[in-house]
């Protein structure tokens, strides 16, 4: 099991990063490792709204299919995904709303994922040596890219 756990203030309102987190059709223009987005649920996100994405991990193809299982918009919400070989993971968002002097608001993006590779405690050892930092190096450049295009 991997999991990363990683927060960056965002210079929008807990709506408006709602509105792009939770947009399927967005996801290419801050996640890092999205290849496609291959099928997304129509309409607004809903628990048991279904995607399928196409990540590139240290160069191999990954396909994982996402449930939304709880959401609160515009606070949080949590995604049960299964990849290949029986692996699974979980996302998560938590929007926090930060007041600034000048009377907006801005945003406290909480974000963590957890991955629980195939195989048991063999697949997590495995997945490590495989992954290194990798995880943690992405969360952090698509919080990157999440900030520019909200501030763009």
């Amino acid at each position: 099991m991997s999991a990363v756990v990683v927060f960056r203030d965002l210079p929008a309102t807990p709506e408006r990063v709602w509105e792009v987190v939770m947009d399927p059709h967005q996801f290419g223009a801050w996640v890092t490792i999205q290849d496609e987005l291959l099928s997304a649920d129509e309409g607004a996100p809903r628990v048991g709204f279904a995607m399928a994405q196409r990540y590139v991990i240290r160069g191999a193809k990954v396909k994982v299919s996402w449930k939304l299982r709880e959401l609160d918009p515009p606070r949080w919400a949590d995604w049960h995904g299964k990849g290949p070989a029986g692996a699974k993971a979980f996302i998560s968002y938590r929007l926090e709303p930060l007041p600034q002097e000048d009377g907006t608001t801005h945003t406290r993006f909480h974000y963590s994922n957890e991955f629980r590779a195939p195989m048991g405690p063999l697949g997590a050892v495995a997945s490590k040596a495989l992954m290194g930092g990798v995880p943690e190096r992405e969360a952090h450049a698509s919080l990157d890219r999440l900030a520019a295009l909200l501030a763009g």
